[in-house]
């Protein structure tokens, strides 16, 4: 018999309890692995539209050209989306007479913050089931382990002539809960580590991003009352 067959006539011969363990853990690693290429695409395109709409900001087009584009849209994300709103309360409170510089700067500097969290909790999304599915597989593995090999135990007390031979299937197959574990745990909290450092540099450039359009809309309610 091969290792393979050995493995998997393990598995079968499992007790109730074991079995749904192992069926547990195994969903919970289909769903993890499902997640992070989910994951992983969402972020490779935050990032893509992030360069894109920086290269664009920062080309030289003008900022009213750049809302105009934008509202014609009806998907806005991302970083567009940040100063589309930042954008736009600037410019409805700027429609009428002159206004004070840190009324129309605080508006403008909210709308980009509440849109700058909506955009992150969008990137952020389900990130904690990874790491629930991390931190708890082992321990649920581990208890699959522990009642198996309860199970193997017990099982000898009802035999005259105990020996290794007769306890060790049960104790392997019990393992096998332990590795499944460690198996649905190990990627889930790489993919976990990996994404939340991605996303914490998107939050990064978000934030430099409103600190620096901030210093523009200051610079143009500056040269506005200049001119009054």
């Amino acid at each position: 018999m091969s290792f393979d067959q050995t493995i998997l006539k393990l598995i079968l011969d499992a007790s109730l309890i074991v079995k749904i363990v192992m069926v547990i853990l195994v969903l919970a690693s289909l769903a993890s692995w499902t997640l992070m290429f989910i994951k992983s695409s969402q972020i490779r395109k935050a990032q893509k539209r992030l360069d894109v709409f920086e290269d664009r900001f920062w080309s030289g087009i003008s900022l009213n050209k750049l809302y105009s584009d934008l509202a014609q849209r009806t998907n806005r994300e991302g970083m567009a989306a940040i100063f589309f709103g930042g954008y736009h309360e600037y410019a409805r409170l700027n429609k009428g007479a002159t206004p004070r510089q840190l009324p129309i700067i605080d508006t403008a500097q909210r709308a980009m913050r509440v849109a700058e969290t909506r955009e992150l909790d969008k990137l952020e999304q389900n990130l904690t089931f990874l790491a629930t599915v991390g931190s708890t597989s082992p321990y649920i593995g581990l208890f699959g382990t522990v009642w198996g090999i309860m199970n193997s135990f017990l099982s000898l007390s009802a035999m005259k002539q105990a020996t290794l031979a007769v306890v060790a299937p049960g104790i392997a197959e019990a393992l096998i809960a332990t590795a499944i574990g460690l198996f649905a745990a190990i990627p889930a909290v790489i993919a976990y580590n990996r994404f939340s450092d991605k996303v914490d540099r998107i939050a990064v450039r978000y934030e430099n991003f409103r600190e620096e359009f901030t210093t523009l809309l200051e610079r143009q309610v500056h040269l506005k009352k200049d001119d009054v």
